[in-house]
């Protein structure tokens, strides 16, 4: 059985000593069981970033020393760099990988967030998921006005006294933020441009803040010694927003500004998929999916001889994302004995083939001769939004298949324990929950597809069309199967709230366009 790990992304507020990096480095590596991947120095930021796995106790035990570290050789008070900080360990995120739970990653933030509070004497701030007051979710409002802001709030707000460690900051190390998330990409466009406020403009036009790209988070920085400046993005979610989406959202901005791309970096380690993702789009390639990777099959075959057949290896792969894995494969396993992948997963897979076809749809037609820049740039908002619909869909059909597996498996307890009752009462909520985002997130494609199919070219206006009905279809069998769902949870506060919800997505169904 593999054992537990967690990925650390920490980030010092040091990029130009060599000395003082490789002191941080060497700190991660001498913990036991601890994996050092990846080491991003840059001068322009003053920034370190490492990233190393291991054990879930290893980790935090190499976090907290390279914080030792960090808190002894790096003075902010001597510091000048291009990337917002607050601290010589400026954050520590903890990222679950494998069988670790978000919760536990929570658990361990917290853990090593009071250590350095007690043991360094620095303040301790958490944030995303580990996070103690909603105002402190988000790592840009811990930051916001550095030092000095922080400070203030720090000295002026109860609302604002650190989770853990003293309630000023450290002379030196001034603060530091730890927390939980999921997994991120750094991704940074390097503009043929010394503008620095034309960086930014682009950066607040581009972030999901600004009415831009979900999931993007984006500043303009200056790198001095290149005589360049810099979009420098944050992208929470490659689904919703892969890779190549950011980069030309940051492009066409530039292009407004006669300012040409100079290049791109992603800081740190990236996922396959996401590579994977922004190769099938710039080489539009057909009928691409993760598995055509050499070294992805290469692994699939091994792991399949260790310990089942290859068809059946692929099946189980699929059983709860169809999209990854072969159409063939899910359907395989949909037609199996196992419960999983159900008829939830195949109503989010409906739904997503909808918004597929509408994003064809509003492609071809952008693309044909003599579109006008009006409706084209219309067919353009409508495309994003029905992409954006087709990756959360594609991540319900494995949503759900966990969901109901959580189920299965809490149904296995004793009867008549409290703990049962408990663990099954929460498991069905979530599978009456995660159909209801369904046949929400079905119901919005059928209404972005009627736009289109007015709009559409007269080739592709039957895909638009046979999309809205399927994505109807898909809402209407969602919503069954959440009300089902909710017919065997016990507790009529629990359902009566999810009761409303599917009255409300009937209603909207009912009332958007007729259907």
């Amino acid at each position: 059985m593999r054992q537990p790990r967690v990925l650390c992304i920490p980030n010092f507020s040091e990029g130009r000593r060599s000395g003082t990096v490789d002191a941080l480095a060497r700190a991660v590596r001498r913990v036991r069981g601890v994996i050092l991947l990846d080491q991003h120095t840059d001068p322009d930021h003053h920034r370190t970033v490492l990233t190393f796995a291991g054990p879930p106790a290893s980790v935090a035990e190499a976090a907290f020393e390279a914080a030792k570290v960090a808190s002894r050789l790096i003075d902010l008070r001597r510091h000048r760099g291009g990337h917002p900080r607050i601290g010589a360990t400026d954050v520590i995120p903890l990222v679950p990988l494998g069988q670790v739970s978000m919760r536990h990653c929570v658990t361990l933030a917290r853990a090593l967030g009071r250590r350095i509070g007690r043991e360094l004497k620095i303040p301790v701030f958490l944030y995303e998921q580990a996070a103690s007051r909603p105002e402190r979710r988000r790592l840009e409002a811990v930051r916001r006005g550095g030092l000095d802001g922080l400070s203030v709030r720090m000295a002026a707000d109860p609302a604002w006294r650190p989770d853990f460690g003293p309630t000023c900051l450290h002379p030196s190390a001034g603060a530091t933020v730890v927390g939980a998330r999921a997994p991120l990409i750094a991704f940074n466009v390097n503009l043929a441009s010394r503008d620095l406020s034309a960086a930014r403009e682009i950066a607040a036009r581009v972030r999901s803040s600004g009415g831009g790209l979900p999931g993007v988070k984006a500043l303009g920085v200056e790198l001095g010694s290149r005589g360049l400046v810099q979009v420098s993005t944050n992208v929470t979610d490659f689904h919703e927003s892969p890779l190549h989406r950011v980069f030309l959202a940051v492009k066409e901005e530039a292009a407004k500004k006669s300012i040409a791309i100079e290049s791109s970096e992603i800081v740190g380690l990236v996922p396959l998929e996401a590579m994977a993702q922004a190769a099938e789009h710039q080489l539009q390639l057909e009928r691409f999916s993760l598995d055509r990777i050499l070294e992805v099959r290469w692994e699939r075959r091994l792991s399949a001889r260790a310990g089942m057949p290859a068809d059946a290896a692929e099946a189980g792969s699929a059983a709860g994302r169809a999209p990854a894995a072969s159409v063939g494969a899910f359907l395989r396993a949909v037609a199996g004995a196992k419960p999983t992948p159900g008829s939830g997963s195949v109503a989010a897979l409906v739904a997503a083939s909808a918004a597929a076809l509408g994003v064809k749809a509003c492609e071809v037609t952008m693309r044909a001769p003599g579109n006008r820049p009006g409706p084209a740039r219309q067919l353009q908002a409508r495309s994003k939004r029905l992409e954006a619909l087709r990756v959360r869909l594609e991540r319900l059909i494995e949503a759900d298949a966990r969901a109901y597996e959580e189920v299965v498996v809490s149904r296995r307890l004793l009867d008549g324990t409290p703990k049962r009752e408990r663990r099954l009462t929460r498991a069905l909520r979530r599978a009456a929950e995660v159909p209801l985002d369904i046949a929400a997130a079905a119901l919005r494609t059928a209404a972005e597809l009627g736009g289109v199919a007015s709009r559409a070219k007269a080739s592709v206006a039957p895909d638009a069309r046979v999309g809205r009905d399927l994505a109807v279809a898909a809402c209407r069998g969602a919503l069954k199967i959440a009300e089902e769902n909710l017919k065997i949870i016990k507790k009529h506060r629990l359902t009566s709230v999810l009761q409303a919800k599917i009255r409300r997505l009937r209603e909207s169904l009912v009332v958007a366009r007729g259907l």
